[in-house]
């Protein structure tokens, strides 16, 4: 039970009926939790969070107008005292790390117990995150993850290893983008430095398999 004499009010935003209802059924097991609106959908929740300003919202991350956590954000970012739990049914890691990024509080998996979802949003209330266990486990096969290549260079490096991997030498790319040699050589040099690489084979063997050319 919550310290508090009020119950907490919680909000949710989900666009199956089904899982709506199992939720407001859910909420009405527990005295100290009680329901403060529902919602289809991120944009309607978004609007509905503005007008019953609840405790907690429960929100679903994949929704066909605004997304879980688009509509977590802009919430977190309009009414920052509303906490966001996002309860789903998808435990990719960059979704889970999208939704912590945007605000939410906390990540379920839609296959929680009512005790445990009961407990996290408790949780939520005061303040402290709760994760799935494998929410958990995804996060920290996304940390361990090596950085994807080529997120770094410039737009200008970007066309440079585009017509590297044409085929085209220093002199050439440098005719087609009306720039000197020079200026080609420093590109080049940067991107191998970016990429971590060696040669220029080396650069468009990697641009090729790590698609980072499009």
């Amino acid at each position: 039970m919550t310290i508090s004499s009020q119950p907490i009010r919680v909000m949710l935003a989900d666009d199956h009926t089904m899982v709506r209802k199992g939720l407001a059924t859910f909420l009405k097991v527990f005295d100290d939790l009680e329901l403060a609106g529902e919602a289809d959908g991120g944009r309607a929740g978004i609007k509905l969070c503005g007008e019953v300003l609840p405790d907690v919202v429960l929100m679903d991350m994949v929704m066909p107008d605004v997304d879980g956590a688009a509509a977590t954000r802009i919430i977190r970012q309009m009414y920052p005292q509303v906490q966001v739990i996002a309860l789903t049914s998808f435990k990719e890691g960059e979704l889970i790390k999208k939704a912590l990024e945007s605000g939410a509080i906390a990540y379920l998996l839609k296959d929680v117990s009512a005790d445990d979802l009961a407990r996290a949003i408790r949780a939520a209330y005061a303040g402290r995150s709760t994760l799935s266990p494998e929410a958990a486990q995804a996060l920290v096969q996304v940390a361990s993850q090596p950085p994807v290549p080529g997120l770094d260079l410039t737009e200008r490096e970007r066309e440079v290893l585009a017509l590297m991997v044409e085929g085209l030498n220093n002199t050439q790319i440098a005719g087609r983008l009306t720039v000197s040699p020079s200026t080609i050589k420093s590109h080049v040099s940067n991107v191998l430095s970016k990429l971590g690489v060696a040669s220029r084979t080396e650069a468009v063997t990697l641009a090729l398999r790590s698609r980072i050319i499009s």
